[in-house]
């Protein structure tokens, strides 16, 4: 059976201010924001390199950032790695990512930081 390999996944959207209920995974704010960025996050995953081996994300959190409307995501993300996957090739999948967000730039209604986008195998 292939292994199932994790991956790290983060960002920081622009457009979407703070709060402290965002730290508390038990929140609403928390619950109904991971929902919304599964909705964004997934179907790019699903459609990249790696998509037939993907197997989903989970958030882990959500953190201030410098200016006040900026919130930072971020996620674990997982795939099953098997003959027909080469090797996870993270900078691939940045640059799939990156072209997929216009840039680093987009994620659905969201706007994002360009700089922020960070995948770590």
């Amino acid at each position: 059976a292939p292994a199932v390999k994790k991956f790290t996944l983060n960002f920081t959207v622009t457009n979407l201010q703070f709060t402290a209920d965002l730290e508390k995974p038990s929140s609403r704010r928390f619950k109904s924001t991971e929902k919304v960025m599964y909705h964004y996050i997934d179907p790019l995953l699903q459609k990249s390199s790696i998509g037939p081996h993907f197997t989903g994300c989970k958030v882990t959190g959500f953190r201030s950032g410098r200016h006040r409307d900026d919130t930072k995501v971020d996620a674990v993300c997982s795939y099953k790695d098997n003959a027909s996957l080469a090797r996870f090739d993270r900078a691939k999948l940045y640059q799939e990512l990156s072209t997929m967000t216009n840039s680093v730039t987009k994620l659905g209604h969201y706007s994002l930081d360009r700089n922020s986008l960070y995948v770590d195998g």
